[in-house]
């Protein structure tokens, strides 16, 4: 698709540079990463396909790219609630993420004086960081939602903008035409976005249409100054699997690629956030609508969580979906936890879920081929089979539950596990390939 291009006059952004003919030390950093060449890097970004969110004040970052031929990359949520106001658990969900490799964290705080926690965070992450400025609105202006003011909401734009985050959401698709198909058609679950709910119950008691939307421009504005990525929310995802794929999900998508598209053209960098709730066999059709509509902008879903019975599990229909939406197309995956839909997730809840997205994200990548993807599968087979315990635990996505159900049971027999014991195929096997003696079956 042939796309005209509007660069502003001053090259700020990762988009205007690239464009311009510039590969830049951050698209320089994330081809060495990704083993490609930096002109694909550069190329990539210029067209769109790759957005690599990285704020101008975010010095300890280090960047990622997002987008096709890319690795797939994760997001962890966290933050500060009215309910659990507790900064030092934060902190800790922080390190894990970092521990784990996490791309990206996402601060959604949305209780109080949120600066002081979002300015630590990205001064202390090498991760990207991302925010939801709607979600800081009530506190940050300290004033009911109903009296907050367009060019207010503007104003936390700024300031998250101004703290160094890399990238935000804007739920600027849920326009007056979004939600007259949404009344129209009805819903199972309404309006489940928390950023979403909350526009809408402005739009209705105001009256007035979504002030992004009104007002993109100057969201593109603030966010060109300080090469701030929008990620376009999905304010009409769907909450149940009996709401995918309905009318205000794809009116919504319609209105996002053409956001998409004027975001370019601002010179700002985008990604497009998805689904939700999603029946397995929807998945795959929705990728690929997202990027014919939104014109193969970086795609960004949270799960999609394949059925709506398991509480206390949705990590594992999450990563279910990731991998399907992943393989198919996304390039981006929210993590989802155990705790979803139960109650904010504490540390091991974000151990666990992030744990299940990475192996979702990387089972994508080996599906799709990206360079290098397999390489850490064949080191891992090869230590098996030399039955290499300390090479198995480091390699692993998670090293520390491997090692610690190996450790709780002692194997009679060294150089096996307790599963198989003296009958461990790769034992039995490696010695005679090594020419050793093989002792089975002694009483």
């Amino acid at each position: 698709m042939t796309q005209s291009h509007c660069t502003p006059a001053s090259p700020i952004t990762q988009i205007d540079r690239a464009r311009a003919g510039i590969v830049t030390s951050e698209m320089e950093i994330v081809a060495a990463k990704e083993g490609r060449d930096p002109e694909f890097v550069r190329e990539g970004v210029a067209a769109g396909r790759i957005a690599i969110p990285a704020n101008i004040r975010h010095a300890s970052l280090s960047p990622e790219g997002i987008g096709g031929g890319l690795r797939t990359k994760v997001n962890v949520n966290l933050g500060i609630s009215g309910d659990v106001a507790d900064e030092v658990e934060e902190w800790k969900k922080v390190a894990v993420a970092l521990e784990l490799g996490a791309e990206a964290i996402m601060d959604l705080s949305n209780s109080g004086k949120t600066q002081g926690f979002r300015t630590r965070l990205v001064e202390k992450a090498p991760a990207m960081i991302g925010t939801v400025p709607m979600y800081d609105a009530i506190g940050h202006l300290n004033m009911p939602l109903v009296d907050i003011k367009p060019q207010d909401f503007l104003a936390v734009v700024r300031a998250h903008a101004e703290d160094g985050v890399d990238f935000v959401t804007i739920h600027a698709g849920m326009n007056r035409r979004t939600i007259e198909t949404f009344r129209e058609t009805g819903r199972l679950t309404n309006i489940v976005s928390r950023g979403g709910s909350l526009l809408f119950a402005w739009m209705e008691a105001t009256g007035n249409e979504n002030p992004f939307f009104e007002y993109y421009d100057q969201v593109l504005d603030i966010l060109h100054e300080y090469d701030v990525t929008i990620s376009i929310g999905d304010a009409m995802r769907p909450g149940s699997t009996f709401d995918a794929s309905d009318a205000g999900q794809i009116a919504e998508l319609i209105e996002i690629g053409k956001l998409t598209q004027r975001a370019w053209d601002a010179g700002v960098q985008v990604m497009v956030e998805g689904p939700g709730h999603m029946a397995l066999d929807e998945i795959a059709a929705n990728m690929k609508l997202e990027k014919r509509l939104c014109h193969d902008a970086p795609f960004y879903v949270l799960g999609p969580l394949v059925t709506d019975i398991a509480p206390g599990y949705d990590h594992i229909t999450a990563a279910i979906g990731g991998a399907v939406a992943a393989a198919s197309g996304a390039d981006f995956l929210c993590y989802v936890t155990p705790a979803e839909h139960l109650r904010l997730p504490d540390v091991d809840d974000v151990r666990e879920g992030l744990v299940a997205t990475k192996i979702a994200a990387h089972a994508a990548d080996i599906a799709k081929g990206v360079p290098g993807a397999r390489d850490i599968d064949n080191r891992m087979s090869d230590a098996r089979r030399r039955v290499a315990w300390e090479e198995m635990f480091d390699l692993a996505i998670d090293p520390v539950r491997p090692r610690r159900y190996f450790e709780s049971a002692p194997p009679s027999t060294d150089g096996t596990c307790t599963m198989c014991g003296e009958m461990c195929a790769m034992r039995t096997v490696s010695n005679i390939m090594d020419g050793l003696t093989v002792d089975l079956g002694k009483e």
